[in-house]
């Protein structure tokens, strides 16, 4: 007689290791003495398992995972599930791609029916899904529990706040509970099989049903009643679970609540693109279960020899229900025909699965793998201080600004002119000895009119008023804030009076001051390299400010007017602002600078059929095909053109050598990589296991990296939208979706909707979005888009969840700059300031910008990171003198430091420069008055 029974863990064999030893809690089965006479007693085995190899190679564990699947309970049950009539078995099964195409079903059995009172316990042990476990604590895995958490972190459905109360219901009422856990190990063509799947169809059904337990021995059952039981799933549902998530990139697991609907061909069919049931497939085999010819997990004669003390109960009561159902049910039954007896069966059951529905009934249940479908982007440790990622500089010359300083200066002009005529006195009428007494008042009269003679014919009164009146303008300007002209006369001459007295006031006070102070050293200039500001151009050009992107253009130029690229890119610029005229300035200007230089030689002739000057267009296209024959984009181009002047059979002699110069290119490619696989194979240890793709010849692999079908219109459509050549582009991609012998590419519908985005066509943009999606799922740049779209829509949380993702991808985006932007600008709308200091860094460390050392210095701010902020907010304002926001944040920095000087010349320099934000300026508004300094006009 058995007396106790352990269960051991086998998972870390699948795992890579060879050998492990674990001491495995013992626990005494039900029908031992050990039970009842040492309840207390507590044993263990050690267990030592070793192989001699492992059981799966090291491809097959680095490309292969592993699945779990806990399946915890079904709430809000129909009312019909009250336990009365037969013993029943209430059941649940899904399918996974186990081993290439095959999948295996995952079916679990032996549902616990609780009526309704306290709630299940959390945390709580996920069970084994084995069927000879007798004694009922080795049923539990050991350190796996099931913990549960706040219904708005699930995944599935019923997770918003107004689902809150119905949860918290149902969880208290009758339910049915598992609490079970299979697992299962997909080899490296499963895992693709899985990530393409997933991609076709998001939902996956999830099959549920209840099955009256019946045994062999008691009575016997005809073959056509055998048949029709066959046949018959009772109480047929149907959750849909949305594994779409597990291709967001490191996610690794899904928890939530599905509900649960009557299982219809039609609608499985429709959601799930799946045309059979899972468990009318598995029915067969289920009867073996239940008639105790067969078990769901693996047999032992032990479980068979000894029936634990639950089940014998489970069997005696089975019986007495099975009688009491014989009797209750012993009504004569009509005779029917074949077909209508069908008929009724299929209302009927289809009348139950429809009490799902009608009771709420939801399924909570996990899916976890063991390693993310798409790679995360390893977060790399961010610097913790700011000031350590801003570059040297030469440190600025301390100046102090603002209204004190300006009246400082207006004291140190009057005393130097003080000092002035005070010589000009002594050389007129001699120095006055101290011992001689007050000069006679009418001597002085005379003295004072010698000496403004003196001054005025010498020109030297001139003088000193031009010097004095700098020192009067900063005054205006810094006291009193005044920039711009006066809209009445009153206004302008009431001003002027209190001017003046303040002047006159400040002379008296000055007059006793005779100090001077030598001018500060001139700052140092910074010189913005070359990336730098096609960077900031860019910059402007998304916030739709031109004129400052025009600006940084041309600071490109006059740094080198020889540069060729400075010009191009100034010319695509202008085609982005419709500026034909000035573009084909810019592309001429790059030709004559290098007549052979093919690609300005194609952007002139592009823009000449713009201008609709044909003649100089067919020029430069037959230029550009001269000078570099073997430049795909150059025929394709040309042939573009020929075919616009309607010359259809040198249009196709173009594009006929385009395909041909494509050909040579990928065969060269082809020819270099198959050399480079050689000398690697001749290197490396040859893998006794297929590659995923070996075993899966048919099915395209679900990846971002991917690339598109290459042909010579989508290289050409490269060439066009970097210079925002959009007319060209639409005839390029006209041409590349007549030329697809299937669906067009991912490419495609990308580079249509950036072009829709750029005429703000927002709902097309949309459609060619979803189509890219729909084709490659794990595509950053077709994320980055979507996200660009909803940004530009002001849908700010779909927006955030789509840059997230595009950040979460191993694989950069192609303008990763402003993922980054408009992540932070999201973040600091959202006050999250921990993560927009986190994605502006990322920003700073991959192309640093004013805009990006801006947004950490918000962030700093408002996380009340003083130091950090204000390091950022310099370097930000290193880069661009002239962003009003900047000098605003500054400027609350300063508030917060108790610096009057700095506060009162940011904040001058913040609404010189026209801040439009008003709430920044509310806000800077407020802590001067909480201060008591900062705006000098008070």
């Amino acid at each position: 007689m058995p007396l106790g029974q352990a269960v051991l863990d086998l998972l870390p064999l699948l795992q890579g290791q060879c050998s492990f030893t674990v001491l495995a809690p013992l626990y005494a089965v039900s029908t031992s003495p050990s039970e009842s006479l040492h309840p207390e007693a507590k044993c263990a085995l050690e267990v030592s398992v070793c192989t001699k190899k492992p059981l799966l190679s090291a491809s097959q564990l680095s490309d292969g995972n592993f699945l779990s699947v806990t399946l915890e309970a079904a709430y809000s049950v129909p009312e019909a599930f009250v336990p009365t009539g037969p013993l029943q078995n209430y059941m649940a099964c899904l399918q996974v791609p186990a081993v290439g195409k095959k999948e295996v079903p995952l079916l679990f059995m032996n549902g616990i029916l609780k009526l309704g009172g306290e709630k299940e316990a959390l945390p709580r042990p996920k069970k084994w899904s084995l069927a000879n476990i007798m004694a009922p604590g080795a049923l539990n895995i050991p350190n796996s529990f099931i913990l549960g958490g706040p219904y708005e972190d699930e995944d599935g459905e019923l997770n918003k706040t107004k689902d809150r109360k119905f949860r918290i219901q149902a969880e208290s009422m009758q339910r049915i509970v598992w609490d079970t856990e299979k697992r299962c190990y997909l080899d490296p063509a499963a895992v693709l099989i899985l990530k393409k799947r997933i991609a076709e169809c998001q939902y996956w059904p999830v099959e549920v049903c209840r099955m009256p337990v019946t045994s062999s021995s008691k009575g016997k059952t005809s073959k056509a009643d055998k048949g029709d039981e066959d046949r018959q799933i009772f109480f047929h549902g149907v959750a849909y679970v949305n594994m779409m998530p597990l291709l967001c990139p490191g996610v690794k697991r899904i928890r939530g609540a599905f509900r649960v609907f009557a299982y219809q061909d039609s609608e499985v069919l429709e959601k799930t693109k799946r045309q059979q049931s899972v468990l009318r497939d598995l029915r067969p085999q289920i009867s073996l279960i239940k008639e105790g010819l067969g078990t769901p997990g693996t047999s032992s004669s032990l479980s068979r020899a000894v029936p634990s003390k639950a089940q014998r109960e489970d069997k005696e009561k089975m019986t007495r229900e099975q009688e009491f159902y014989r009797r209750t049910s012993s009504a004569p039954k009509i005779q029917s025909s074949d077909v209508a007896e069908e008929a009724a069966s299929v209302t009927s059951l289809s009348l139950d699965g429809k009490q799902y529905v009608e009771a709420g009934t939801f399924l909570v249940m996990e899916i976890k793998l063991d390693k993310a479908l798409v790679p995360k982007r390893l977060q790399e440790e961010l610097t913790k201080r700011v000031k350590e990622m801003i570059p040297p500089r030469p440190p600025l010359p301390p100046r102090t600004g603002g209204a004190k300083k300006a009246v400082e200066d207006y004291h140190k002009h009057i005393a130097s002119i003080a000092v002035a005529i005070l010589s000009e006195y002594h050389e007129l009428f001699g120095k006055q000895p101290p011992d001689q007494g007050a000069t006679d008042h009418q001597i002085l009269e005379e003295q004072k009119r010698q000496l403004n003679f003196e001054l005025n014919s010498s020109g030297k009164y001139f003088a000193f008023k031009e010097q004095l009146k700098y020192a009067v303008v900063k005054i205006v300007r810094e006291k009193y804030l005044k920039t711009t002209a006066f809209e009445t006369q009153e206004q302008f001459q009431a001003f002027l009076s209190e001017l003046y007295v303040y002047l006159v006031d400040q002379m008296h006070v000055a007059l006793n001051q005779l100090l001077y102070e030598e001018a500060s050293s001139p700052a140092p200039r910074i010189r913005m390299t070359d990336e730098q500001l096609w960077l900031f151009a860019r910059e402007a050009e998304v916030n739709k400010d031109y004129k400052l992107a025009s600006l940084y253009h041309q600071q490109r130029i006059a740094q080198d007017q020889h540069n060729i690229q400075y010009w191009l890119d100034y010319g695509a610029f202008c085609l982005l602002l419709e500026d034909t005229l000035k573009a084909q300035e810019c592309f001429r200007e790059a030709l004559s600078l290098n007549p052979h230089h093919v690609r300005s030689l194609l952007l002139c002739g592009i823009v000449a059929v713009m201008l609709q000057h044909y003649e100089e267009a067919e020029i430069f296209f037959e230029d550009a095909c001269c000078l570099e024959p073997s430049s795909i984009v150059a025929w394709t181009l040309s042939g573009l053109f020929c075919e616009l002047q309607n010359d259809y059979i040198q249009a196709e002699m173009a594009f006929r050598e385009a395909k041909k110069k494509l050909q040579a290119q990928q065969a060269r490619e082809r020819s270099i990589s198959g050399e480079g696989r050689k000398q690697t194979s001749a290197t490396s240890v040859r893998s006794s296991s297929l590659r995923p793709e070996q075993l899966l010849p048919d099915a395209s692999p679900v990846s971002g990296r991917r690339e598109s079908p290459c042909t010579i219109f989508m290289k050409a459509v490269e060439f066009l939208m970097k210079f925002n050549a959009i007319q060209f582009v639409h005839m390029a991609l006209a041409h590349e979706l007549l030329s697809q012998q299937g669906s067009p590419s991912s490419a495609y519908y990308l580079t249509l909707a950036q072009t829709c985005l750029l005429k703000e066509e927002f709902s097309k943009c949309e459609e060619c979005l979803c189509e890219a999606i729909r084709i490659d799922f794990l595509n950053p740049n077709v994320w980055a888009q979507k996200g660009h779209l909803c940004y530009l829509r002001r849908d700010l949380q779909e927006a955030k969840e789509c840059y997230e993702r595009t950040v979460n991808f191993v694989e950069d985006a192609a303008d990763m700059h402003f993922v980054y932007l408009h992540l932070g600008s999201i973040y600091l709308e959202d006050k999250e300031y921990g993560k927009a200091k986190q994605i502006y860094l990322q920003a700073c460390k991959s192309s640093a910008s004013c805009l990006t050392w801006l947004g950490v210095g918000i962030a700093c701010y408002r996380l009340e990171e003083m130091v950090e902020a204000e390091d950022a907010l310099s370097e930000a304002n290193a880069l661009n003198n002239s962003n009003a926001e900047v000098w605003a944040y500054l400027a609350l920095v300063c508030l917060q430091g108790g610096r009057q000087l700095e506060a009162e010349q940011c904040y001058k320099y913040a609404t010189k420069l026209g801040l439009e934000d008003s709430t920044l300026l509310q806000e800077l508004h407020a802590a001067q008055q909480r201060f008591g300094f900062g705006d000098p006009s008070f």
